[in-house]
Formats: structure tokens, sequence, C-alpha cells
């Protein structure tokens, strides 16, 4: 019988979860963002790919400024905020947004985030149910759901929603990692293992996929398996830290 996976599994998972990001243009509101100060988008997505989030934070800020009201700015901040540890300022911003945009999916799918970086779950769940009610053709929505239900300890409900996000979007490397998580909170590490392995081959897959992949087989009692997975993508040194850590997860 399957065992349901521990807290402490629970808080080893969370931070592995792909969440979702909704990155298209409202519909129906024509963004200002193409046309304005191409320097300083050009600097936030320079930002954003270096995993400066501070730095792309006071791009946005000031594009903002000079385009009070545009959604896809808005956005981008609110996004900015939660990823560089400021959940709540986030949160505060897309409540505003929520107010004037009661009917826009991207606006409640990046609530739902703000509010579960924030430990707010309750009002996670709500919003993001919101968002998925409001896309129901949306993958990136629905499986932002996936993952609040998961943090809820709802596996049965997640899971569902990620195999809805799957008909939308087939063998979706995120989608299917995160699946993947969620079977293994539920107790399923064989199952986990092999839905890992299906994400790490589509073609899109990085490396965070194989690393999770990894942490699943020390998981499953296969330490030796973990490493050599792992040693695709890191140095030698990481790779030693890490080796202990799988050691100790598969009980050697």
């Amino acid at each position: 019988m399957k065992k349901a996976t521990s807290p402490r599994i629970l808080a080893l998972l969370a931070p592995l979860w792909l969440a979702a990001c909704a990155g298209t243009a409202p519909q129906g509101e024509p963004p200002l963002t193409s046309a304005v100060e191409p320097s300083l988008r050009a600097a936030a997505a320079s930002a954003e790919a270096a995993n400066d989030w501070n730095g792309a934070t006071q791009h946005w800020r000031t594009l903002l400024a000079h385009h009070p009201g545009d959604l896809p700015i808005s956005l981008s901040l609110a996004r900015a905020l939660r990823i560089s540890g400021k959940a709540d300022i986030a949160a505060e911003l897309t409540q505003s947004l929520a107010a004037k945009h009661d009917i826009n999916a991207q606006v409640h799918a990046e609530l739902g985030k703000d509010y579960l970086a924030a430990d707010r779950l309750g009002l996670a769940l709500k919003s993001t149910r919101r968002a998925a009610e409001l896309a129901p053709d949306d993958w990136e929505a629905i499986t932002a759901l996936g993952v609040v239900l998961d943090m809820a300890e709802q596996q049965p409900e997640a899971q569902a929603a990620y195999q809805k996000a799957l008909a939308l979007s087939p063998d979706n490397p995120q989608i299917l990692n995160n699946l993947a998580l969620s079977q293994a909170l539920s107790g399923d590490l064989r199952g986990a293992v092999a839905t890992m392995r299906l994400a790490g081959e589509q073609p899109s897959a990085g490396s965070q996929i194989r690393q999770n992949l990894a942490l699943l087989l020390a998981l499953q009692g296969d330490p030796a398996q973990a490493e050599r997975v792992a040693a695709k993508d890191l140095p030698p040194d990481l790779l030693r830290t890490n080796s202990q850590i799988y050691r100790r997860l598969s009980g050697q």
C-alpha cells in the first residue's frame, strides 16, 4: 500500500515545483509595453535572465512609473517582487489589479502565486481556482492550481489538475515535473520516478528536472543512480556535496 509522504518530505520537495508563469499579454487590453522604453525593457529582461530579480524589480518599477496602470508591466513587476522575496508587496500590487480586472485569469493566477509565496495558502487556493475557472483551456493556470493544491496536501485533486493540463499541453516537461513531485508526496515514488524520467526526456527539459530526478532516485533508495543523473549538470565539488545528501536521503 502507498504511504503518505511525511511533512519533512513535503518541505524538501516544495521548492522543486516548476510554477507556471503567465507570460502572455492580457486579452482585450492592447499593451503599451511593446512601444515604450526599449532599453529599460531590455534591461529588465536581461536582469531576469541573470536571476537578478532585485534589478528587474527596479526596471519594472521605472516603467510602471512612466505608464501607470499598464497591466503587463504591473504583472511583470509583481512577478519580480515575488521571486525576489517580496511576496507581501507583490500580493498588495496584484490585489489592486484584481479589483480592476476581476475577469482576467492572468491577474488571478499571479495573485495566487503571490499568496502562496507569502504563506497565505487559503487565499492562494481561492485565487488559482478563480484563474482556472476563467481560463479552463490555459494549461499554465491549471498547473498553477495544481501546485497550490499540492501545497494544501490535496494530492488527488492536484494530480487531476496536472492531467487536465497535460491534455491541453501533452508531454510538457513543466507539468510532468509537477505531477512527479505530487506522486512522490502521495507516496508513489516508483510512479514519480517514471514520470520525472519522462519529463527529462522532453527536448525542452532543463537541468532542474534532472536534479529533481536525482533527488527522487535518492528517496527511492538508489543514491548511486542519483549521482549518475546529477553528474550530467553539476561540477565535481557540488556533486560531492549532493552525493552526501543522496546517501542520507536513501538511509545509507
